[in-house]
């Protein structure tokens, strides 16, 4: 049976504007990996309430999980709790379980749970809270988006707190070769293995370093046996 599928939505003007590198993809790819789940689609879009639920919309019906990230925050252009509840049709409200974390943490830190940071306890009608403990302020889980924030600290943990949920499949195994050769010279043989192993991935990623040119080989798959088998292949192929 294959692995489930995965899609991330990134969401920010400030990652397309450049301000902003995006770390929460590299987390993210590294955790589906190991839990079994296939990441196939990474898409960034603005601060854009349209372009949001339309991506949430489309990559829903296409993947088993759309994990976003970003604009769940106090400020007015955090919107992406209002467009997971357009995307599916659901009323989104102050809800009384995420005020009690909220107030409960505030008064802890002897804030004011205000206006601004009451937004945070907006939740779609029927969503699922995630866990948040590094800044209490949970996301949510609608349909099957799990909906989470952009501060890396706090996707990371929201991650660790939705991965367990999820049934997974596989773990991929990756192995890799540095081969001192140009991609022409290795193409035809590497594309030989890629048909006879064709239940395994092969990516080749070229590399150039004082002169030298070469490519890193990697092989991944869910068997540890197959993966052992093609990287032993490649070896005597393209041994010194």
């Amino acid at each position: 049976m294959p692995n489930p599928t995965a899609a991330m939505l990134v969401i920010g003007d400030e990652i397309l504007s450049g301000r902003t590198r995006d770390a929460n993809m590299h987390h993210l790819a590294g955790a589906l990996t190991e839990h079994g789940i296939d990441l196939r689609e990474v898409r960034i879009v603005s601060d854009d309430a349209d372009a949001i639920t339309a991506a949430v919309r489309a990559l829903s019906d296409t993947h088993d999980h759309v994990f976003t990230s970003g604009g769940i925050g106090p400020t007015h252009d955090d919107i992406t709790a209002d467009c997971i509840a357009a995307a599916f049709g659901a009323s989104i409200d102050v809800r009384d379980d995420a005020r009690r974390l909220l107030a409960a943490h505030y008064e802890r830190q002897g804030a004011e749970l205000n206006q601004a940071r009451l937004r945070m306890a907006r939740i779609p009608e029927g969503a699922a809270l995630i866990d948040n403990p590094v800044s209490v302020a949970p996301g949510f889980s609608l349909g099957n988006v799990p909906v989470m924030a952009g501060v890396p600290a706090v996707f990371r943990a929201m991650v660790a707190s939705v991965l367990p949920t999820l049934t997974g499949g596989a773990p991929l195994i990756s192995r890799s070769l540095r081969i001192l050769r140009g991609e022409g010279d290795i193409a035809g043989p590497l594309g030989d293995l890629a048909r006879r192993f064709d239940d395994l991935s092969f990516g080749s990623y070229p590399f150039q370093k004082d002169g030298i040119y070469g490519a890193n080989v990697v092989i991944r798959g869910p068997d540890a046996g197959r993966v052992e088998l093609a990287l032993a292949e490649l070896t005597r192929a393209f041994a010194p």
